[in-house]
């Protein structure tokens, strides 16, 4: 599943067993959830001076100026820090509070806060706490126990807010990585191309999969001018995996190469035969019905196989777009794919779980 669906909590894998694990690590317990909570009304009754205080400083920082930016923006993070501080004292830290910590940090990273500035604005409003909370506590050892249940809390949330930071960096290098593979595999094919090494299978001299999508999208093209059907055939071999541990890859080979010869035996010149991978094939029809394709080319294919290779069978999934409406390339192959599984005959189910 790619990360975008994934919540930030699962992309690392934060569970509520993990958080009390981290909160252990800190001695976070709940002595310090009630001195936290005993500050509350304290802190909520200061809140707007807090807020204030926070911002009149930190605006000061041409750099953070700078990313702030102006004023509906800073209404919008004033808003934001009232609710993460009456967060650190409510009590509850729990699988919510944690994704809005890492929810932070990846908003912090996304919009270019240098972890210096994330550093000097924790210790700012960390500094700014511990004088309100020293001065409304008059208990030497209760103020004792509210600072220090503090100090874990901040320590708990910088951590989870850095870790943030470095998935981002991770997915970046990531990124990077695969945009210079696929930068790379692109070079690589176009010098193939031509050479011609990639446009025909060397085991069966068929048409190979990268030049699917291009002979395809063409052939589809030029049946929506004409207003002409085209179909698409997916060819898999039954039990393949079976036939060449029975009768080993050497055989395996051989039947391969066989339906690539019958396929484009059957094929006309304006078709394409296409090696998918391993042991899938397409058959890219033009001007052609899917009544047309089974009638026509399946049923062809499959008795001229059955006159070479008795003992092989096959499965194919028809399916036709046009002349009205044209599937997109991606939709249509998807839709061969699995119309060919859906005709898969259950005997092979069968053989396949009495070899197992």
């Amino acid at each position: 599943m790619h990360s975008t669906m994934k919540t930030l909590l699962e992309q690392m894998r934060i569970t509520e067993m993990e958080i009390d694990g981290r909160k252990r690590l800190l001695d976070f317990d709940d002595k310090d959830v009630d001195a936290l909570l005993q500050c509350r009304a304290h802190v909520e009754s200061r809140l707007d001076d807090i807020v204030e205080a926070f911002y009149r400083i930190q605006t000061n920082n041409p750099d953070i100026a700078s990313l702030i930016g102006d004023a509906d923006t800073l209404e919008r993070l004033e808003n934001a820090q009232r609710r993460y501080i009456m967060d650190l004292f409510s009590g509850v830290y729990d699988l919510e509070y944690t994704n809005n910590r890492l929810r932070i940090g990846l908003v912090h990273k996304r919009i270019g806060v240098e972890p210096k500035l994330y550093l000097s604005a924790v210790y700012l409003l960390h500094s700014l706490l511990v004088k309100d909370i020293s001065t409304a506590m008059q208990s030497n050892a209760a103020r004792e126990r509210a600072l220090l249940a503090l100090d874990k809390l901040t320590y708990f949330d910088v951590t989870l807010v850095f870790e943030t930071y470095i998935l981002s960096l991770v997915s970046e290098i990531e990124a990077v990585k695969n945009r210079t593979e696929e930068y790379a595999r692109a070079l690589e094919e176009t010098v193939a191309m031509r050479n011609g090494q990639l446009r025909i299978d060397a085991l069966t001299g068929l048409t190979t999969r990268r030049y699917l999508n291009e002979a395809l999208q063409r052939t589809v093209k030029a049946a929506q001018r004409r207003r002409e059907p085209v179909a698409l055939i997916f060819v898999d071999v039954d039990a393949f995996k079976e036939i060449n541990d029975r009768r080993g890859h050497a055989y395996g080979d051989r039947v391969l190469v066989e339906l690539g010869k019958v396929l484009k035996e059957t094929a006309r010149g304006e078709d394409t035969c296409v090696r998918y991978g391993g042991d899938e094939f397409c058959v890219v029809l033009a001007n052609s019905t899917e009544e047309q394709a089974e009638l026509a080319y399946c049923q062809r294919t499959r008795r001229l196989l059955a006159e070479r290779l008795p003992e092989v069978s096959i499965s194919m999934g028809v399916v036709q777009t046009g002349p009205d409406h044209f599937e997109d390339v991606d939709a249509l192959l998807c839709s061969a794919d699995r119309r060919m599984y859906l005709n898969k005959p259950s005997r092979c189910e069968l053989d396949v779980d009495d070899q197992t």
